[in-house]
């Protein structure tokens, strides 16, 4: 049995699907600054995207050094 693969960069509309939203809605958030801008090809970080819907991305000014 296969598995899907788990992508690790999205575009634009596949980053708005991964979140249940239209590419307008997710457009709009980016636009904000709710959302991110792409980091790399015009592509979103999934894993980010993930960590600042489930609330565990850090914010800048929670950064520390070890």
């Amino acid at each position: 049995m296969s598995r899907a693969l788990e992508p690790i960069f999205a575009r634009e509309t596949t980053a708005a699907k991964l979140l249940d939203m239209t590419r307008g809605e997710f457009v709009t958030l980016v636009q904000s600054g709710a959302l991110p801008p792409p980091v790399l090809h015009d592509r979103w970080d999934v894993a980010e995207l993930q960590a600042i819907m489930r609330g565990t991305k850090m914010r800048p000014s929670e950064e520390f050094d070890l």
